[in-house]
């Protein structure tokens, strides 16, 4: 049953007897200073209560210095590789800590903030999306006029880090918050002095360039302590009442670079055929031009050698170029040699259109007395007798 049960007489925890009344304090911090004392040493009797009183003192001045050495420990932090520690002094910032073990004065007097410095952290214009796809599209974000008055449709996400701890914690409300907004005022900015067309097609590189640029000057003059690591164009189209006309666009605009690359492959095979062949020209043009001149200049040296011979001896060079001329002739045409006799009349009939036709015709010696003769071949004969004889004069 309870100790405080009415009709019981025991005694309360307390030391008293009568549960109507209160217990008394002094009895309370005796019974106390008693027990601790005969836990570190004292002998708990009533007789000797100075020397329980005293050891009293030891075990509360123990339990003290053990709470002081427990105090104490707890200023014992470690600050990781990825992390820094930034120390408050009664709220105020006092420095930052590199990774490794540290202690500073514990609780109330000092206080240290664990920052991860290397998180990547991720902020999206635009869009949000869930596990890297897009789930939805923030118009009043993606919707940005050009340049030239146009509107386009951006969606761009922007990487993170925390670059300083100490100004990450105290010189802005909100950094992240604070990032968000800069980024949208960047890409509206940087949007805003671009057309539409490098926006949309070749530009997409320079304008995440100049976004992270002109983002990285914004957070550095606030000094949130952030630094941009990446600025990725998710996605950059133009409004959907116009995607139709932009599509034709695109399409013409892709029609005319493949021709243009048609044209330049064919001009890049025909022209170097066409030089070809005009240095092949010039090359045989030249051949022929010394070919010519060269024969000329022989036959004029030729000419003057030959004339120097004949003012010299002109009847000796005159039988002379007569010989040369002959043997030129005869050895461009067939030749027959026909022996004739002087005393015979016969008719010579030689088969010229069958060695006209033939290829090589060897030197042929023909028997005239083989033939019939009639009294009309005598001129002839002669004339060739002639001739044979002239040939043998040589």
């Amino acid at each position: 049953m309870a100790w405080n049960e009415p009709g019981k007489d025991e005694k309360d925890p307390w030391g008293g007897r009568n549960n109507d009344n209160p217990p008394d304090l002094d009895e309370v911090i005796r019974n106390l200073q008693r027990k601790l004392g005969g836990l570190f040493g004292g002998n708990g009797s009533s007789s000797n209560q100075e020397s329980s009183s005293n050891g009293g003192f030891i075990g509360l001045g123990l339990i003290a210095s053990i709470l002081v050495i427990v105090w104490l420990l707890s200023g014992i932090y470690i600050v990781e590789p990825a992390q820094r520690g930034v120390l408050l002094q009664f709220g105020a910032y006092k420095q930052t800590t590199l990774p490794g073990p540290h202690w500073h004065i514990p609780y109330p007097f000092e206080h240290v903030e664990i920052v991860d410095v290397d998180q990547i952290s991720s902020t999206e214009i635009g869009y949000r999306s869930t596990g890297g796809r897009i789930d939805s599209t923030i118009h009043s974000e993606s919707l940005m006029l050009t340049k030239d008055e146009n509107i386009v449709d951006l969606k761009i996400a922007v990487q993170y880090k925390i670059k300083d701890a100490a100004q990450y914690l105290f010189n802005v409300r909100n950094p992240d918050l604070t990032l968000r907004q800069m980024t949208e005022s960047s890409v509206r900015e940087t949007v805003g002095n671009s057309k539409m067309d490098f926006v949309l097609t070749e530009g997409r590189t320079q304008v995440a360039s100049e976004i992270q640029q002109l983002l990285q000057s914004l957070l550095d003059a606030h000094e949130t302590g952030l630094i941009v690591t990446g600025v990725n164009l998710q996605d950059v189209q133009p409004p959907d009442q116009v995607q139709a006309a932009f599509a034709d666009v695109v399409k013409a605009r892709e029609d005319l670079e493949r021709q243009k690359n048609e044209a330049e492959a064919y001009s890049n095979d025909i022209v170097p055929r066409a030089r070809g062949a005009a240095f092949r020209l010039v090359q045989e043009a030249e051949a022929y031009k010394g070919q010519i001149i060269a024969k000329a200049e022989g036959e004029t040296s030729r000419f003057l050698q030959v004339m120097e011979e004949y003012e010299k001896a002109p009847a000796i060079t005159k039988e002379r170029l007569y010989i040369d001329t002959m043997e030129s002739v005869y050895s461009r045409s067939q030749k027959v040699l026909v022996d004739v006799s002087k005393d015979s009349n016969n008719v010579l009939y030689l088969p010229l259109d069958r060695m006209r036709g033939s290829q090589t015709v060897a030197p042929t010696r023909i028997d005239l007395s083989t033939y019939p003769t009639t009294g009309s071949t005598s001129s002839s004969t002669t004339s060739v007798r002639d001739d044979a004889r002239s040939r043998g004069g040589r």
